[in-house]
């Protein structure tokens, strides 16, 4: 178990870094607002998927980018401070610029969605190329002496000569990065969500990366910057919102999320624990829609669970608060659990995920018999 670090923690720092990028992220915010209202880059109401009762600017997630990158640059110092170099964060950047001018163009024009995944794709090359990439992955039978305490799998490494050899690591790191965005981009349905869940996401990041066992400051100072960010906009995102993000900002999310998760050493269980009901949420509908012959990232509707809660009942903001406490409480939870102990956690998560399924179909078909 990981022990918090109680030396050479500049709480101050820490603090200043959260509040300067807070403002920012309601600054920018504000501003983002304006000139989406301005060029009329607007979501209107259809009272189906989109429940909001009047029309709300987008573009939102350009205020999470802006306030992102330029804290990163401002303290560039401390998150270059260990092993990242400016080439990992220059893939990431490179990236985001690309999921960020995608989704402005489909906010205001709505591409088709067989041309919506081109831009996730190239933002994850891009983090490729910059070097990112999961090199183990830890094994939850380690305890057991047939088998090994981590896979290790090959990465793409950055090269001064720029010649990469694509490599099964490569494979780990693009589907990861992929479903995590389109956990997000799907999540995407009701005030505050994505940003909530994702700011306790990156905040719990945080916490792990801070530990003496994992203490890796440049990467918590990061995490930190992104909660920050989640935070400020979420005073404008959440019920009844404001200004939404978008579909370049409800990637961007998933897509920091992803690299965070990455970049933290590969800890992908932490991040599957944050955002386990999203993704088996996810799973779950492209299951089901699958079963109903339709292409699950062409066709849309209400039979995702946040709209289900509020269908049997609860509010917006208690349903992202359901959403938030169950990545805060899971988030948590890994921060003391070793590798068996994550591996029960995300089993019972899944059975938890199996029981809410459970639950509201019964009170569905209750109402439905009334």
């Amino acid at each position: 178990m990981g022990q918090f670090v109680n030396i050479n923690i500049n709480y101050y720092l820490i603090l200043a870094i959260f509040l300067i990028s807070f403002l920012l992220s309601i600054s920018f915010t504000i501003i983002v607002r304006i000139i989406a209202e301005k060029f009329f880059i607007i979501d209107i109401p259809d009272s189906i998927r989109k429940i909001h009762l009047k029309p709300v600017p987008l573009m939102g997630g350009m205020a999470v980018f802006l306030t992102f990158f330029l804290s990163l640059l401002v303290f560039n110092e401390l998150i270059l401070s260990e092993s990242l170099r400016p080439h990992h964060w220059l893939g990431v950047f490179f990236g985001a610029i690309i999921l960020m001018v995608g989704g402005i163009i489909d906010d205001k024009y709505k591409i088709k969605p067989s041309l919506q995944i081109f831009f996730p794709i190239v933002a994850s090359l891009f983090v490729i190329a910059g070097g990112v990439g999961i090199e183990k992955i830890t094994n939850p039978l380690s305890n057991n002496l047939f088998f090994l305490d981590q896979i290790k799998i090959p990465i793409l490494a950055w090269s001064g000569s720029m010649h990469y050899f694509l490599l099964i690591a490569d494979s780990f790191t693009f589907i990861w990065l992929m479903g995590m965005m389109y956990t997000t981009k799907l999540l995407d349905g009701i005030d505050g969500l994505v940003t909530g869940v994702t700011g306790v996401g990156a905040f719990i990041i945080f916490l792990f990366t801070i530990t003496t066992k994992y203490y890796q400051p440049d990467i918590a100072f990061a995490s930190l910057i992104l909660a920050a960010a989640c935070f400020g906009f979420l005073l404008f995102n959440r019920h009844p919102a404001s200004i939404f993000l978008g579909e370049g900002g409800s990637l961007l999310l998933g897509y920091l999320l992803g690299v965070l998760a990455i970049i933290s050493g590969g800890k992908i269980a932490i991040a599957l624990l944050i955002m386990g009901i999203p993704i088996l949420d996810v799973a779950w509908t492209i299951i089901r829609r699958l079963v109903a012959k339709k292409n699950p990232f062409k066709f849309s509707d209400r039979n995702h669970l946040h709209f289900k809660l509020i269908d049997i009942g609860f509010s917006q903001r208690q349903a992202v608060l359901i959403y938030c406490t169950f990545s805060l409480f899971f988030g948590i939870s890994a921060l003391f659990l070793q590798s068996r102990g994550k591996t029960l956690a995300l089993t019972f998560l899944l059975f938890i995920m199996a029981v809410i399924i459970i639950i509201i179909s019964m009170i569905e078909k209750k109402k439905n018999t009334i």
